[in-house]
Formats: structure tokens, C-alpha cells, sequence
């Protein structure tokens, strides 16, 4: 064939090629799907605003575009405590926050944030991924339309911010505190008042004395609110929240929408998100305990033993009534508190028993 029959037939060709591209489905041409994100947090705060627009950018990113998720801070669509309602019921697809925000709902979502001497991160996540949790909290979850996922952990937190001494359990009498959750009800067995307050309203609450103390998360956080301003205690073990989980809840009609590959993006997306989030923390967490002490004077104090062995009794007294309160709430405890005594001994063993060799080398 010469130069100009080749490319005469070339053409035809091409044509002809064209003819039935235009003719086929447009498979590349998928509807994109748009999901909204309402949270607990204020907007892009750090660490846990921004492990909530982490979460959006992987969906998005690893669907191609396909599945597209915009985030909305408290208060921007609806307050912070009305997400867990706003997802059940369709106003947005997808909600972030922490499970114990929602005892009001069932006494038993505590469980699937923090238990008072309960588990740590790396605890927590293998009891919900390998231990029977994650189908439990399903299980709880369906009663109102959504689908459960463990989204971030902040790991151990601080024990709270104080404006006075905590020598022993009876300086917890009187005491106006921040703090939600199973922990919230410790101290209210201790004498205290606990209240529950979104982030965003906590500062200023404790600034114009609403509140007397306050615990949040730990010093990553604790430094971008500015507590240091408005109380000078900073106290440790975080003996209330050991590892708290953030959760995202999706909507359950939503998330079996989805085609198989996109409802897969999802569920990898959050075991993602768990792992940054927690890596971001223990990144950032001495820094900013550095920065509160040196620059700010703040100042650290360790709860006595006397103090930890009291909240431990009545952590154990709390538990247990919530866990006698309804069915739900019975089987997610036996669950969890099996889990917690599988882990004793390993931890003993491996984490506790490194951190003590290190800290003989390196104080």
C-alpha cells in the first residue's frame, strides 16, 4: 500500500472507530455522588476538625471524584450536638464526633468512645476490628439508621485543667466540670458537677467561671483553645478517657446505596483516618506539653494514687450499673470488659513492660 492509501485507510478507520465510541455508554462519565459531613467541632480545628476534612479527602480523592464529601464545622448546618439526628434522618449523609455524646439515645454508645480505665488506642481498635465490637456497635447504631466507623483516637488524654489543687477525692466536692461521658458521672460520684459542653463553647465557659475545670483532649488541642489563659493546673493520667475514639457515623440507607467499590473506599478510608489522626497526636502532644509548661507557666501536676485507686472504685461502680441498665448496654460491657481482661497481661508484658526498659536508659 502507498503513503496515500494508508493514510486514506487510517481514516476510514478512525471514522469508523469514532461512529461506535459515540455510539457506546459514556462508562467513564459516572454520576458523581455528593455527601454532606456535619461535626462536633469547630471548623478545621486541629486534630479533630481536620481529621474530619482528612476523612472527606481520602473518600474523595480514592473515589476519583466519584464520591465527594463536604464538610460542615458546628453550627454551620446544624449545632453540634444535633449531627447524630441530622445523619439519622437524612439532612446529611455522614457525621463526625465521639459515641458518648449520644447516651441519651442508649446509655450503651459510651462504650465505643471511652471507658474509665477502659482500653487504650491500639486496644480499642482491636476490640472493634477484631474483638466483636465493630458488629456490635452496628448492631446499636441500626436502631437508628446508621452505620458505625471508628474515624480517629486521640490516644491517653490529660486528667483536666484546674483552678485549684487536686490533692485528694474530696477536692472533686463542689466542683463545676466539664467532662462527658462515663467519666462525667465518676465525678459526679465524687462530689462534682459534670457538664457536658461542646469545644467550641468550652473556653469561655471557664474563663467567666460557668465551669471551675475542664478536661478536653491533650496538649495538642489544649494549646490551640488556650486553657493556659484561664486556669493553671494541668493534670495527668487522662485515667477517664485512655484512648478515645472518634467515630463517623453514616447514614445507613446512604452507605448501602453505594456500588460495592465506593461503599470499600469508605471502609478503608476510616481505618485510615484512625491511624493518622492517632499519629498526628503523638506527634504533637510533647511539643505542646513543652510549650504550656516553659512558655506558659502552666502547672503539671500527677493525680496522687490515693486519688487514681478512689476514681477506680467508682469508675467500676459506674460501669457496671450502666452496663445493668438495658440489654443493649449488659452485652456490649461483657464484650468490652472481656477484651479489657485479655489485654492485661499483654500489656504488662509488651507496652508497659518497654516503656519501664526504656526509661531506664532514657529518662
Amino acid at each position: 500500500m502507498d503513503r496515500r492509501g494508508f493514510i486514506k485507510n487510517a481514516g476510514v478507520g478512525a471514522l469508523a472507530a469514532g461512529t461506535i465510541l459515540a455510539g457506546a455508554p459514556a462508562v467513564h462519565a459516572a454520576k458523581t455522588i455528593r455527601w454532606k459531613m456535619v461535626t462536633t467541632w469547630p471548623k478545621n480545628f486541629p486534630g479533630l476538625g481536620t481529621g474530619a476534612n482528612n476523612l472527606a479527602k481520602y473518600i474523595t480523592e480514592m473515589s476519583g471524584g466519584r464520591l465527594t464529601v463536604k464538610v460542615y464545622g458546628a453550627g454551620e448546618l446544624v449545632p453540634a450536638f444535633e449531627s447524630f439526628d441530622a445523619v439519622s434522618r437524612g439532612t446529611a449523609q455522614m457525621g463526625h464526633g465521639a459515641a458518648y455524646y449520644w447516651k441519651g439515645k442508649s446509655e450503651a454508645t459510651q462504650f465505643f468512645a471511652a471507658v474509665p480505665f477502659g482500653l487504650n488506642a491500639d486496644e480499642m481498635a482491636g476490640w472493634i476490628n477484631h474483638g466483636g465490637g465493630q458488629q456490635l456497635w452496628d448492631e446499636l447504631y441500626a436502631q437508628f439508621g446508621l452505620k458505625a466507623f471508628a474515624a480517629g483516637n486521640t490516644g491517653v488524654q490529660m486528667g483536666g485543667w484546674f483552678n485549684k489543687e487536686i490533692n485528694t477525692i474530696s477536692d472533686y466536692k463542689g466542683l463545676k466540670m466539664r467532662m462527658p461521658g462515663l467519666g462525667g458521672e465518676v465525678i459526679k460520684r465524687a462530689g462534682a458537677t459534670p457538664v457536658s459542653l461542646p469545644g467550641g463553647e468550652i473556653f469561655t465557659s471557664l474563663q467567666s467561671g460557668a465551669i471551675d475545670a475542664t478536661e478536653w483532649v491533650g496538649p495538642y488541642n489544649d494549646l490551640a483553645f488556650g486553657f493556659y489563659k484561664a486556669a493553671k493546673y494541668y493534670y495527668w493520667p487522662g485515667w477517664h478517657e485512655p484512648g478515645t475514639v472518634l467515630e463517623c457515623f453514616v447514614n445507613k440507607k446512604a452507605y448501602e446505596g453505594l456500588p460495592a467499590d465506593l461503599r470499600a473506599i469508605v471502609d478503608h478510608a476510616m481505618k485510615a483516618a484512625y491511624v493518622d489522626m492517632l499519629s498526628e497526636f503523638t506527634t504533637k502532644n510533647n511539643a505542646a506539653l513543652m510549650q504550656l509548661v516553659d512558655k506558659h507557666g502552666v502547672k503539671l501536676k500527677r493525680f496522687s494514687d490515693d486519688v487514681l485507686k478512689k476514681m477506680g472504685q467508682l469508675s467500676q461502680e459506674v460501669v457496671e450499673e450502666v452496663a445493668a441498665k438495658d440489654k443493649m448496654s449488659g452485652k456490649v460491657y461483657k464484650s468490652f470488659n472481656a477484651y479489657r481482661k485479655q489485654s492485661l497481661n499483654w500489656n504488662r508484658i509488651g507496652e508497659a513492660g518497654y516503656s519501664l526498659a526504656r526509661s531506664l536508659t532514657f529518662k
